[in-house]
């Protein structure tokens, strides 16, 4: 395990508590994986595939949607938006054994008359991935509600009083600490975060963003951190990335970052450092000392850098280099701690999918479904480029020997 590594999964503990059963190595039970950081300590990754090599399985997915899928114990979860001959949709919640790809159940948690007319090319009505853990499977389908289900496929409970006026759709994942389900409601206005219990979905607080920014919409999934001594959920929105007392809600701190909105890359924490992308039109990386009390802009960032950065994939770091890779796919390796660029390189093709570290190997993945392998270090190394010839903005789940890649219209397992 990297020194990086052993920094995300300890920051994440907070955040895991209520996983009491302990993680398989490739378990990977919620965006970003078991510390939400992009990294997994499994081996024996393929390297190289394509439509017809190191395909175990390709199980075709009903519906819509870029939840990426989420794994534990052998089993894989997704969420999808079905289009109703009569128009609407109906959001569902499905498993599948993964050694298999059989699919053991699906699950209709909503029905709704809303198809989604203004949605964006890139979202849809099932783009937050869902939370596993020993006994529950978190969903959430932004404005049209939240809910829980037991690993068998029944629903535990529904919750769809969390209304607001979304932007191009929906898009970030809710984070579990201490058993509270909580997830930013940033649409058209009256930006906010809001925490259910996650026993029985009810309304625990909400706390409202103020910020500078004039649009309200963004689509960052939180981060849960520690930080002297206490846990901190870090929910960058449009504005601002802003970190708050998950206990009661109440706001701790904020760095301010101008107009940035549509904010969408989960922060990743390393080396003391909190890396964050400043959204639309045009990102900055924000490297933040996590600390302090109310405005700490002018104390606390240590470094900013504009070339580069991404407004959709989430970063990873490794040793010490952040690697990050732009919407218009210029990876990127810089250091963590002051900010200088190593390399940068054009990979080719539009990303949307979060850059993953495991088996000592990068992998990227472009919208076109071309899954880059990189090897990182000081100097920019491709050992494979594959294509699966399907569109793909959803982010990899990792096990043991496999990855598991969500396209358009199907899941894949890929392995030796």
């Amino acid at each position: 395990m990297s020194a990086s590594m052993g920094t995300g999964i300890l920051a994440l503990a907070a955040g895991l508590s209520m996983l009491s059963t302990p993680l398989m190595a490739g378990d990977w039970p919620e965006f970003r994986g078991p510390a939400a950081m992009g990294q997994s300590t499994a081996r024996n990754l393929p390297v190289t595939w394509s439509p017809t090599n190191h395909v175990v399985w390709k199980q075709p997915i009903p519906g819509a949607g870029w939840s990426s899928p989420v794994l534990r114990s052998g089993r894989i979860y997704l969420t999808t938006a079905i289009q109703k001959a009569s128009g609407g949709l109906t959001l569902q919640a499905l498993a599948l054994d993964a050694v298999t790809g059989k699919q053991l159940w699906e699950t209709t948690l909503f029905d709704t008359a809303d198809a989604g007319a203004s949605i964006h090319s890139k979202n849809g009505q099932a783009s937050p991935t869902p939370i596993v853990t020993e006994d529950r499977l978190y969903v959430h389908f932004g404005h049209h509600g939240s809910a829980a289900l037991d690993l068998t496929g029944k629903v535990v409970w529904r919750q769809d009083s969390v209304r607001y006026t979304p932007v191009h759709g929906n898009g970030g994942s809710p984070v579990l600490v201490d058993g509270l389900l909580i997830f930013g409601v940033d649409g058209a206005s009256e930006p906010r975060l809001v925490a259910l219990d996650a026993k029985d979905g009810k309304v625990r607080w909400e706390t409202p963003r103020e910020t500078p920014a004039k649009r309200k919409f963004s689509f960052c999934t939180p981060l849960v951190i520690e930080s002297e001594g206490k846990a901190l959920v870090v929910s960058p929105a449009s504005g601002a990335a802003l970190a708050y007392d998950p206990t009661n809600g109440r706001e701790v701190w904020r760095v301010l970052y101008g107009e940035g909105y549509s904010v969408v890359p989960r922060p990743v924490l390393a080396r003391g450092l909190l890396f964050v992308a400043s959204g639309y039109d045009r990102p900055i990386l924000h490297a933040i000392r996590p600390g302090g009390q109310g405005d700490v802009t002018a104390s606390h960032v240590a470094w900013t850098l504009a070339k580069g950065a991404p407004n959709t994939p989430s970063m990873v770091v490794v040793d010490d280099l952040l690697y990050c890779v732009s919407d218009a796919g210029i990876a990127s390796a810089i250091e963590a701690d002051n900010g200088k660029v190593v390399w940068s390189e054009r990979l080719g093709g539009d990303f949307s999918s979060s850059i993953v570290y495991a088996d000592g190997r990068l992998y990227f993945q472009n919208e076109a479904g071309v899954g880059f392998v990189v090897k990182p270090g000081r100097q920019f190394e491709l050992l494979a480029k594959n294509d699966l010839a399907e569109r793909t903005l959803a982010s990899y789940a990792v096990d043991d020997g496999a990855l598991f890649i969500r396209t358009a219209a199907h899941l894949y397992r890929i392995g030796q």
